[in-house]
């Protein structure tokens, strides 16, 4: 049996240049030769995972799901940038068919730190993958996190990342389709944020995701536009910059979570900018009611004994 190896790119992949910067020049192969395991490499991109636009998240997804029907590929390892990794286990996570493992790591240090981490999170990534359990994860500093509600929490610890609580989702995986022809922006609310933003995105964006104040909140101005974004069939999801918690869209006023929930707008709950950006683009690229992406399934009742 054997575990695909898709790299691209991120610190994991980063050498130091002359200037001190930080570049990815360390291909899938290099990374692959420290491993105890029969590895296939495919050699997918050398880049910052800030770069990965959804033109290449569309082609990652098709990529896995080709591997994944390979009756000799037991499980998917994907080398990536800590940045975005949440975005792109997310939208592989919504895809995904539910049969094999796919295990995405990466490093806070680069290759050539003389204490790095990637060495040590490729062996854990590799071993949870033989363990054959189904499903997208994270695998970073010792810790193994599903891809739905995954979050990078610190800029360089080396446990960089934690799960949020956002429950499972009821309807999921999705059809595969092509998250790219649905863009989708992310506006930051800030005390006394004007409409101008959010009426220029409107003209070139599918969907919006307001990063709120609070609980989902924003001032009067940028909620003003908000509404008008909703008025022209824009798809609007409210999140929330605050670290933990749920937005709750329950204050009233032309920036109020519970004025704009009334024109349209979806509570993103649990769910922060970036997953939220994937979560709607890919409610929008299958035609799934946007709502029905962020529902979150009813546990069942405990009763005491």
């Amino acid at each position: 049996m054997t575990i695909a190896l898709i790299a691209t790119g991120g610190t994991i992949a980063c050498t130091t240049q002359e200037d001190g910067s930080l570049v990815p020049t360390v291909s899938g192969q290099q990374l692959a030769d420290s491993l105890d395991a029969d590895i296939e490499v495919i050699e997918f991109r050398q880049l910052d995972s800030s770069s990965i636009t959804l033109e290449d998240l569309d082609e990652l997804l098709a990529t896995v799901h080709e591997l994944l029907h390979r009756a000799e590929v037991e499980g998917i390892l994907i080398t990536h940038g800590t940045d975005s990794m949440e975005e792109t286990a997310m939208a592989l996570s919504i895809f995904d068919p539910g049969t094999k493992p796919v295990v995405l790591t990466g490093a806070q240090r680069s290759f050539d730190h003389p204490n790095g981490d990637g060495p040590r999170n490729l062996q854990d990534a590799v071993a949870l993958i033989k363990q054959a359990q189904p499903g997208v994860f994270i695998q970073f500093g010792g810790m193994t996190i599903p891809a739905r509600g995954a979050r990078k929490n610190h800029t360089f610890h080396l446990n960089g990342f934690e799960s949020m609580p956002v429950g499972e989702g009821s309807i999921f995986p999705l059809p595969l389709a092509a998250l790219a022809q649905h863009p989708v922006a992310i506006l930051a609310a800030y005390p006394g944020a004007e409409a101008v933003l959010v009426d220029a995105a409107s003209s070139h964006f599918a969907g919006l995701v307001i990063e709120g104040l609070g609980s989902g909140n924003m001032g009067a101005g940028m909620g003003e536009g908000v509404a008008r974004a909703l008025d022209a069939g824009i798809s609007v999801v409210v999140s929330t910059r605050v670290p933990y918690g749920k937005t709750s869209l329950a204050y009233g006023g032309a920036g109020g979570g519970a004025t704009l929930a009334d024109k349209g707008a979806v509570n993103a709950g649990e769910f922060r900018p970036g997953q939220a950006r994937i979560l709607l683009a890919a409610a929008l690229a299958t035609g799934t009611p946007v709502v029905k992406v962020f529902e979150t399934a009813v546990a069942p009742k405990q009763y005491a004994r």
